[in-house]
């Protein structure tokens, strides 16, 4: 039996290496639509991040400590998996330029 998505949860997956204004921002924004953001720290990157996995997570953790419906937890291998595993029905993403909105239309 396939499991049922849950539309009031959103993943908001990234390196967050460092977390930016531009990140917390989407996070805000998306409480006004969403009941939960997931904030997904990816462990896994082709990117040489400056800070550890639990720098990050600590980190965001610590911005969002009195942000009522954000959790922030790692997660390491693809984001479907993950996305799914979490009962997930949306992946929250930002868009900062049109090479972005191209990029992202590929992947979905």
């Amino acid at each position: 039996m396939e499991q049922e998505l849950n539309c009031r949860t959103a993943v908001y997956p990234g390196t967050f290496d460092p977390l930016t204004k531009g990140h917390v921002s989407l996070v805000k924004r998306g409480l006004k639509v969403f009941e939960t953001v997931i904030l997904a720290v990816a462990q896994s990157t082709p990117k040489k991040t400056l800070f550890s996995l639990e720098e990050r997570v600590d980190m965001a953790r610590e911005v969002f400590a009195d942000r009522r419906g954000v959790v922030v937890e790692p997660f390491d291998g693809l984001l479907i998996d993950y996305v799914s595993a979490r009962g997930a029905g949306v992946i929250l993403r930002g868009l900062r330029a049109v090479s972005d909105f191209e990029f992202e239309f590929q992947m979905a």
